[in-house]
């Protein structure tokens, strides 16, 4: 098997792998790529397939079909140089609550050669637990112990970090927290992020682009900018005082619309904004407002999968 070792080559290759469990398919044909230094989200609906495939990229479920290459490596043919590459959290983080945060990551460095005192403070630092790596992890809140997983994942110097669902329990401090801490890990260490989350307005603060796959089919690849805006246009809302008036302004030239009360809301690049603007003054309308109206990765995400209930 050949082994890609261009450094511009996308960290994860996932290539049309199947999953059947007796004669139901669970992920059907599935092909994306991660690239690396990003954060990249894994969306999908209830039972769409996103922790199943997350358990197939770590090993710990058997692919039936296609594969899965992280570091140019196969899972299938050669796990333990593929596994190599990758530190991932499964659910909750695991760790012994009657020892310090610090013990634990001592305990956990002994599964792997070669790491050290030097290391173990790098990643104590780098999830900013310098104050509390001394104390249990009994005294540990939800979010401090998602830190700790994420330092006991990148103890080996991973190029991936896999995290399903990292932020379920957090409060809105600790998932801010959690946050900092992926772009800091992208832009310092390199590495690149998949995150699965139920939570879309945080994964559109958080990714630099999603995955979104539906009955373990993809539906779209898309970096989050476009989300928020497509070949420079996006929908602007303006709030006047003769609705009527203004719509037929907009039909006279060809304009889709939408109307919300005394809002017309219009797809228009930066400049057509200004032109439309003054369109409307010079039709003796006043414009109350203009503000962005660019629908959000929640709204594109439930028209794309049909507004299933999201995981």
């Amino acid at each position: 098997m050949a082994v890609t070792t261009d450094a511009g080559a996308p960290i994860v290759q996932i290539e049309r792998i199947t999953k059947r469990i007796g004669s139901k398919t669970i992920i059907d044909q599935l092909s994306f790529e991660v690239p690396r230094g990003e954060v990249f989200g894994f969306l999908g609906p209830n039972g769409a397939g996103k922790t199943t495939t997350i358990r197939m990229m770590v090993g710990l479920m058997s692919i039936t079909e296609g594969d899965i290459r992280i570091g140019g490596y196969s899972i299938r043919t050669h796990f333990e140089q593929a596994i190599r590459h990758v530190g991932a959290i499964v659910e909750n983080p695991e760790m012994y609550k009657f020892m310090s945060g610090y013990h634990n990551l001592v305990h956990y460095a002994r599964m792997f050669p070669g790491i050290g005192q030097e290391r173990i403070q790098e990643v104590i630092d780098l999830v900013g637990m310098e104050n509390r790596i001394h104390d249990k992890v009994k005294t540990y809140s939800l979010g401090m112990r998602q830190r700790l997983g994420i330092a006991q994942a990148l103890l080996h110097k991973p190029e991936v970090l896999i995290l399903d669902e990292p932020t379920n329990g957090l409060d809105p401090a600790g998932i801010r927290e959690l946050r900092d801490h992926l772009r800091q890990l992208t832009r310092e260490e390199g590495i690149s992020v998949i995150v699965s989350s139920h939570l879309l307005a945080e994964m559109e603060l958080m990714c630099d682009r999603v995955a979104i796959i539906q009955n373990g089919k993809l539906v779209d690849v898309r970096l989050i900018k476009d989300f928020a805006q497509a070949d420079g246009r996006q929908q602007v809302a303006f709030e006047l005082d003769a609705i009527d008036q203004a719509i037929k302004l907009a039909a006279s030239h060809d304009l889709r619309n939408e109307v919300q009360g005394n809002v017309l809301i219009l797809t228009l690049d930066k400049q057509e904004t200004a032109v439309w603007n003054k369109r409307f003054v010079e039709a003796g309308l006043n414009v109350y407002s203009i503000r962005a109206a660019t629908k959000s990765l929640e709204d594109q995400f439930l028209e794309m999968t049909g507004s299933d209930p999201i995981v």
